[in-house]
């Protein structure tokens, strides 16, 4: 079963000669559970792709649908209400609250959504993010790697069906980027959830089930990639 299609996606920034074309007719799907990696140089669209798929920008033509459900149909505040409920973010540069902790760091996203956090699954992703001693730190007394770790735990926290992952091992070592990939490859089968994931690197890229591959605005899809 598909948990995303993406049909017939264009995006155009300016007018005129001016205008670019960030993304050209782009189509795809991807199954529930499935781990992608989407790979390009700089300026080819990924970012803009990504964020087109989170509802965080709005495709000049085209539709996106997520379990099914047409986004883009939506009026604001439902789309709003849903992204949040549906899909979790991953950036390269963590974006945490520094005045909050590791715990309510993971639990915002919730509390955001007038909801009580599920206590059993905060402590198995603090298990499983090896993050239960650092519950009470700040940021500021995180490594990278934690930080990021912190990071994966509120995408998931609120049982997300997709996972968008901007870079999410871009400003990490050799160690904790293995440990961050590790950690998702293990939600996407644990939790059943479906991550897109951009990078630059082809050795990550091929530690994911499919690669699909941005050049100039234009979709192609590599296949599945060998384990």
């Amino acid at each position: 079963m598909n948990l995303l299609e993406v049909k017939h996606i264009s995006k155009i920034y300016g007018k005129g000669e001016a205008s670019v074309h960030a993304l050209k007719d782009v189509s795809f799907s991807v199954l529930k559970g499935e781990f992608v990696a989407i790979v390009g140089e700089s300026g080819s669209g990924k970012s803009t792709l990504l964020n087109i798929i989170g509802a965080l920008d709005n495709p000049t033509a085209g539709k996106v649908f997520i379990d099914e459900k047409d986004i883009f149909s939506m009026k604001e505040k439902k789309l709003t209400v849903f992204r949040r409920r549906n899909i979790g973010f991953i950036f390269q540069s963590f974006n945490l609250i520094p005045e909050l902790t590791v715990e309510e760091n993971i639990i915002f996203p919730v509390l955001l959504d007038y909801q009580k956090p599920d206590k059993k699954y905060l402590e198995e992703l603090l298990t499983v993010l090896h993050l239960k001693d650092r519950r009470n730190h700040l940021p500021s007394q995180l490594s990278g790697g934690q930080q990021q770790r912190t990071a994966i735990g509120r995408a998931l926290i609120t049982r997300p069906s997709l996972i968008l992952a901007d870079e999410p091992t871009g400003n990490l070592d050799s160690q904790n980027t293995s440990e961050v990939i590790a950690l998702l490859k293990e939600a996407s089968r644990r939790y059943e959830q479906t991550i897109l994931m951009i990078t630059h690197s082809q050795t990550i890229a091929q530690t994911a089930d499919r690669i699909l591959n941005v050049s100039d605005g234009i979709v192609t899809d590599f296949g599945r990639c060998r384990q």
